[in-house]
């Protein structure tokens, strides 16, 4: 598999819904994978809340493959030797996109939080804005799980000539009040944390030792992407071997499983991009700027599938199961597909049961 990374800068604004102009910004994304002559074959990965561009494949010197590795390459379900496959880091990453630690132009220091608050749309419409430099009018599909595919179902409909299927998992049409209530641990985890100092620490300064702030934020986040189910299946109630059941801060294996992820992850994760990556996840809904569900969809060509899973508690298989409803509704069901996986692992399943629906993606491919 050909795997290529680079950076795109643009000199032209980009207008935000929000009424905020970014003077310029740099786009970082992969590609895996041939590019045919007639640029047909082209697939767009849009990654998860803290995903990033590599999706796919191992550098020199890695100890794990790109997040998606398991889904994306030759002879899997999104075949590089068939596809052309590209995936952007998002607006407001910290993965080389364009984010709150970039330098502003303006007053050559990082934006922090004078960042303008970002959408899913927003990042859409800077991706959109990559693909048209790359001389790419159309893609054969979108794919995302997740925030991606918040940001496939909202390319369906502002760009809804761009892809011919358009592949959403483990997705919904708008932030729930208990998705948002998990961001919200992670935000004042992040925002009361000294180390924080409003915004003003230097870069890399949580590269050694985390922050504590994120870390228990993102605590949070790995309980809401796994389930009653898998954890018990996971760890039950097994107990730390070298701690002792009588010492107050022993562990059972379940918190030394959320210290180890979380405590690492917030030595790689910067904690501004975070938050306004879970701020735009929050605002999102489909038909924010129209009358009604039904009207936005109204706008959708692709064939459209969605992927749900049993034991997701985040984003509910009712929710992408209401998606297909509205869309037959509106007499698109022969073109809209929902299935449900028999799945207990949570909403994380869409990174880790490929064995359980990759035969759909690729159905759905071909």
């Amino acid at each position: 598999m050909t795997i290529t990374q680079k950076i795109e800068h643009f000199n032209l604004p980009l207008y935000l819904e929000s009424g905020r102009i970014l003077e310029s910004y740099d786009i970082a994304y992969e590609t895996y994978g041939k590019l045919n002559a007639d640029k047909s074959n082209v697939i767009v990965i849009f990654h998860a809340l803290t995903g990033s561009q590599h999706a796919a494949g191992r550098y020199e010197g890695d100890t794990k493959s790109g997040w998606w590795d398991g889904l994306i390459g030759d002879g899997k379900a999104i075949d590089t030797e068939k596809f052309f496959v590209i995936c952007a880091n998002i607006l407001g990453g910290c993965n080389g996109t364009t984010g709150p630690m970039s330098i502003n132009p303006s007053t050559l220091m990082p934006y922090r939080l004078k960042f303008p608050v970002i959408t899913i749309s927003d990042m859409v419409r800077a991706q959109q804005n990559l693909f048209a430099r790359l001389e790419i009018k159309n893609a054969h599909a979108v794919i995302g799980g997740s925030l991606g595919a918040m940001q496939a179902l909202c390319c369906s409909i502002e760009y809804p000539d761009f892809a011919k299927r358009v592949i959403c998992l483990a997705g919904t049409y708008a932030t729930s009040p208990w998705a948002i209530s998990f961001n919200k641990i992670a935000m004042d985890g992040i925002i009361n944390d000294p180390q924080f100092e409003k915004g003003q620490y230097e870069k890399d300064a949580f590269k050694e030792d985390g922050l504590l702030g994120l870390a228990l934020g993102r605590m949070a986040g790995h309980i809401s992407f796994l389930s009653p189910y898998s954890m018990r299946r996971k760890f039950d109630r097994n107990y730390v071997d070298t701690d002792g059941l009588y010492e107050l801060f022993g562990r059972f294996q379940a918190e030394r499983y959320l210290e180890y992820n979380s405590y690492n992850f917030s030595k790689r994760f910067d904690p501004l991009s975070y938050l306004y990556i879970i701020k735009a996840m929050n605002i999102f809904d489909a038909a924010r700027n129209y009358d009604s569900l039904k009207e936005s969809f109204g706008f959708i060509k692709a064939k459209m599938y969605f992927i749900a899973f049993k034991g997701d508690f985040l984003f509910l298989p009712d929710e992408m199961e209401y998606m297909k409803d509205t869309l037959s509704e509106l007499g698109r069901g022969d073109e809209t597909e929902f299935v449900c996986i028999e799945s207990d692992y949570g909403h994380d399943a869409f990174l880790v049961e490929y064995e359980k629906f990759d035969f759909h993606v690729k159905r759905a491919l071909e």
